[in-house]
């Protein structure tokens, strides 16, 4: 099991407009190295704008981002990624005239150790199904292989942090056990640190180790997972 030891991420006074709309307010976060943490909360609070933050495809209006102790505020989004920040958006975005192998290919962009080929034994050990569909292009897999693939890219960045924005969201059960247990089996297997932007409550329950409930653009509670009861958790989840 790793062991929670110090700060990954940290969030200082986070204030994001767009235009003169204020759409997150002086937000907080510290983030634990190999931690999984679950970002949850209604429809429109905010969860998917504070990611995008965090990414650098928004730009805050006040507050600082740090990686690793480093203030990245001010960096460029490709920076970030070679920093460790790799993130699959909802949507997943993978590339639909592209092979799988082709999408995986494109994760090495975001490596500095110059790996050249992909780490293939670390990809299909984790997704067995995308080394059946090599060959395959990105956009004749379903929604649930889909999601596989994203994440599967992500990884082969090699990131410190991978960030996940509603990894279940139209997925059928079977793959969201599978994406769960590969996510359960990374936390544990060394320093990763995944943030995991959810709504379901079950499978952020089953696998977070720390949550922050946000609502109306501000964290309105957080707490480890063994703090926070169910009942504190789904105020924020309903209306």
């Amino acid at each position: 099991m790793t062991t929670i030891t110090d700060t990954a991420l940290t969030v200082r006074g986070l204030d994001v407009y767009y235009g003169e709309s204020l759409i997150l307010r002086d937000i907080d976060m510290d983030i634990p190295r190999g931690a999984i943490v679950a970002v949850m909360g209604r429809n429109g609070v905010g969860k998917t704008t504070l990611i995008k933050t965090i990414m650098g495809l928004l730009r805050p209006r006040r507050g600082n981002i740090l990686l690793n102790g480093e203030d990245i505020t001010g960096q460029a989004p490709d920076l970030r990624a070679r920093a460790g920040l790799s993130y699959v958006p909802q949507g997943r975005e993978i590339f639909p005239r592209l092979t799988v192998y082709e999408n995986l290919q494109i994760g090495l962009e975001a490596r500095t150790d110059g790996l050249a080929s992909l780490p293939e034994d670390l990809i299909y050990d984790l997704f067995p199904v995308l080394a059946d569909m090599q060959d395959r292009m990105g956009g004749n897999l379903s929604g649930g292989q889909q999601q596989q693939l994203a994440i599967a890219r992500a990884l082969v960045g090699d990131p410190d942090i991978l960030i996940l924005d509603e990894p279940t969201e139209g997925i059928q059960p079977s793959i969201i056990l599978d994406i769960e247990n590969v996510l359960i089996h990374l936390k544990d297997k060394g320093n990763l640190t995944i943030i995991l932007v959810e709504q379901y409550f079950d499978f952020a329950r089953q696998i977070a180790d720390y949550f922050y409930l946000m609502d109306r653009g501000t964290v309105a509670l957080c707490g480890s997972a063994d703090e926070l009861s169910d009942e504190s958790i789904k105020q924020y989840l309903t209306f």
